[in-house]
């Protein structure tokens, strides 16, 4: 009977400590998928500051959205719908309906605009940076585009060093990262960062500046280093797939993300089939659903051959 009432006793804390670990046991899995999260962008996907790019990034499987601050031109500033308060809110609703995140707010209008020479160029930060803080996003993007291509235009190094020390300080006050893209390297890029000293200011890294250069992705990814690396565009040029791109090795990117200890967002930018890229969601619900298998684990999806 007492040997009997032991192995009751034993039982029974098993099972409570079973139970006890479980929820630890759960959040870890939860945090292990979580650690990678999938975008797109609204301007890609054709929804340039349209609420309905939320429904559609619904559909095509990812967790978030990238959204545009609006054309810009010759203006002042960007066209910015999000300023108005109540278009913001819908914005805000729309996500919350759909279990969706914002991830960033991008400033693509520098794409084919100088950020060294534009005049008001403190105004469209300081506007963008506004709009963030009012939607509660962390990152905004930056990228120094064409007329900033620091491998072509060194000469343009010292007073887009000088601004961004300046919009580093703006950020630091809003409580946002900037998140730049260069055409440099990952070494001349880790440099500018030290150069411009600002926490706020970080590498937004795309994976098709450093294929398309000939340099090996994860050593880029290495030299950077985890804290450096506010987000990422994980896509290539147009032409094929990811799933189907031999210059991209996504297993063996994941596995140099993880060893750097880097976690955050992955948003598809290109990377569309050549032979339909006007369709939005044969290309983008193709690339979500290859890195979620990959960095989310999801073995549903992995190696799978989409037909969308």
């Amino acid at each position: 009977m007492q040997i009997q009432n032991r192995r009751t006793f034993i039982g029974k804390i098993g099972m409570l400590t079973g139970v006890l670990l479980l929820p630890d046991q759960l959040l870890f899995a939860a945090e292990k998928k979580n650690r990678y999260k999938v975008a797109v962008i609204d301007l890609m996907i054709l929804k340039r500051q349209k609420i309905s790019a939320l429904p559609l990034a619904k559909e095509i499987g990812a967790d978030g959205l990238e959204i545009e601050m609006g054309g810009l031109g010759d203006r002042e500033t960007f066209d910015n719908k999000l300023a108005d308060p109540k278009i913001r809110q819908e914005y805000l609703d729309k996500a919350k309906e759909l279990n969706l995140e914002f991830c960033s707010l991008a400033m693509t209008g520098f794409y084919a605009q100088s950020f060294a020479q534009r005049p008001t160029y403190q105004k469209m930060i300081q506007d963008c940076l506004d709009t963030a803080k009012a939607m509660n996003l962390k990152v905004v993007f930056l990228p120094l585009g064409i007329q900033g291509d620091l491998v072509k235009n060194p000469e343009l190094r010292e007073p887009i060093v000088e601004r961004l020390k300046i919009a580093g300080k703006m950020a630091a006050k809003a409580g946002v990262t900037i998140g730049i893209e260069t055409a440099l390297d990952a070494t001349g890029e880790l440099q500018l960062l030290k150069d411009i000293a600002s926490k706020n200011v970080k590498s937004y890294f795309n994976f098709s500046n450093a294929i398309k250069n000939g340099r090996d992705l994860c050593k880029e990814l290495q030299i950077l280093g985890r804290k450096n690396i506010v987000q990422i565009h994980a896509t290539n040029e147009d032409g094929v797939w990811l799933q189907n791109d031999p210059k991209i090795d996504l297993n063996r990117v994941k596995t140099t993300l993880d060893d750097i200890g880097w976690s955050g967002w992955l948003v598809v930018e290109r990377s569309r089939d050549a032979k339909q890229p006007t369709s939005v969601k044969y290309n983008f619900s193709a690339n979500t659903s290859y890195l979620k298998s990959v960095f989310q684990n999801d073995p549903s999806l992995r190696g799978t051959k989409q037909s969308y």
